[in-house]
């Protein structure tokens, strides 16, 4: 028998293969980027023909005809010989349409198709990107709205500080990703088309072909510009558009994993003292060795997405820095790896998030029990208004509070009960008796205006935000890692 081809190992991205949407991954697809660029070619001479330069119908229907039936494997190999990547896709499909190769890419720079083609990858995923950041908002709008007068511990500094509500922490969380579907909302709002502007940005070569014909050169650029859904274009360029507005993009999804680190630690640390839990599968495995494990490992994966995420940032903001006059090519080999990994990661990250702000399990009983285990400290602001209220010096009992609460810390870390309530009854200095102080320990008392602060955000911000948007696309049965 004849020995078996052995088959080449060959790197898959993890961002594709294991975590982003299908739907985000397809935006990135080499194919499709080549696919993008025959629709400019396209654009291109069917303008050319309607302003009068000789493209011939036939030529043009010719293109169209091998619009999306991408030969990948002959641009490579052309590639491979004239070591020029839109050159080889250009006589790759001159190749497939001879008849319209001699006006392919006339008049054109590389720039003039790929940076427009990834304009246009850009504003999808934008759209992609806020339909994810629109779900994540309505799950944990629902959340805050349920949870919004579950009085909980709140903390400063990682230590009890005062009650709050576990609706009222969740719509920190909202807000944040609300700022970030404002500001991803306006980006890709403001996103341009690069338009037709020739080798170094001057559109010479256009005006050559309309003899001097500046309007024609600007009526041309208008087409191409409406045939690819953009309204407007940057006005200056060098060759490529402006590097720095793949800064802000970045920037900008950056954003997003700030807000869903932020959420999924908060997750970790509650889920770590048992307050709450992350979804988690009838069947799935915590650990291989410890069987009982419920770990919050949706939450762990998102902040380490968004860590990588976080990383990726200051590439385009030094490739924007760095490009000299007209434009360097070391912007290239950057942009094709931090530009769809990005996209990937944040796509990623808001599956995640999605889930997780649908699908928290909340344990009242640990809830409260940490609520009455710290109570009597967090109430002593509350119990020297109370002894002041009766005449007592608030300097002098905020003195005997103090101390009477270190002492219970004390007894508290030895393993003692807290007796805090007690040594306060017992203090004539204070004034107040156990009776009176033990009314006050009511949680709801100290959430303050929390439930009306999550209901009146919910009604005035997220609720006409969310009613005013309408989805780039439609839902989608998008990945969520598992």
């Amino acid at each position: 028998m004849a020995p078996q081809p052995i088959e080449r190992p060959v790197y898959e991205n993890p961002l594709a293969e294991r975590y982003a949407s299908a739907r985000m991954a397809a935006l990135f697809a080499p194919r499709y980027r080549i696919q993008l660029w025959r629709r400019m070619w396209i654009a291109l001479a069917e303008a050319q023909r309607a302003l009068g330069l000789p493209v011939h119908a036939a030529q043009i229907a010719a293109l169209k005809q091998h619009a999306e039936d991408v030969n990948l494997d002959v641009a490579r190999q052309i590639e491979r010989e004239v070591r020029h990547d839109v050159m080889a896709h250009v006589l790759a499909f001159g190749r497939q349409a001879p008849a319209a190769a001699g006006i392919l890419h006339l008049g054109a720079t590389s720039c003039d198709i790929t940076d427009n083609a990834d304009l246009m990858i850009y504003r999808d995923a934008l759209g992609v990107i806020s339909d994810r950041l629109a779900d994540v908002l309505r799950a944990l709008a629902a959340f805050a709205h349920k949870e919004r007068a579950h009085a909980c511990l709140g903390y400063t500094h990682l230590q009890p500080a005062q009650v709050t509500t576990i609706g009222k922490r969740a719509s920190t969380w909202l807000q944040d990703f609300q700022l970030d579907f404002e500001h991803i909302q306006h980006v890709r709002a403001t996103l341009k088309f690069r338009g037709l502007k020739g080798a170094t940005g001057t559109q010479a070569s256009y005006l050559e072909l309309f003899h001097g014909d500046a309007r024609k050169v600007r009526q041309l650029e208008q087409r191409v510009m409406r045939t690819c859904g953009f309204t407007s274009v940057y006005a200056v360029c060098g060759q490529t558009y402006p590097r720095k507005v793949d800064a802000q993009i970045v920037a900008a999804l950056t954003g997003v994993a700030l807000s869903v680190s932020k959420m999924t630690n908060d997750i970790r640390y509650l889920q770590s003292v048992g307050e709450l839990e992350e979804p988690f599968g009838a069947k799935q495995i915590g650990s291989s060795a410890m069987a009982y494990k419920r770990n919050p490992m949706r939450s762990e994966r998102a902040d380490s997405l968004a860590r990588l995420l976080i990383s990726l940032c200051s590439s385009p903001q030094m490739t924007a820095a760095t490009q000299f006059l007209e434009r360097t090519l070391d912007d290239s080999a950057n942009r094709r790896i931090v530009m769809p990994e990005a996209f990937l990661a944040c796509d990623a990250i808001l599956l995640l998030a999605r889930a997780l702000g649908g699908g928290l399990t909340i344990y009242p009983h640990v809830v409260a029990r940490r609520v009455r285990e710290a109570l009597p400290f967090l109430a002593t602001e509350a119990i020297l208004m109370l002894a002041t209220a009766q005449g007592r010096s608030r300097q002098t009992v905020h003195e005997r509070i103090r101390v009477h609460a270190m002492a219970a810390t004390q007894q508290v870390r030895a393993g003692g009960a807290n007796d805090l309530l007690e040594r306060i009854a017992a203090d004539a200095e204070i004034g107040l008796d156990l009776r009176t102080l033990q009314r006050e320990m009511r949680p709801q008392r100290f959430v303050g205006c929390a439930p009306a602060q999550v209901a009146e955000y919910l009604a005035h911000d997220v609720r006409p935000l969310l009613r005013r948007y309408r989805r780039a696309f439609p839902d989608d049965n998008a990945r969520i890692s598992y």
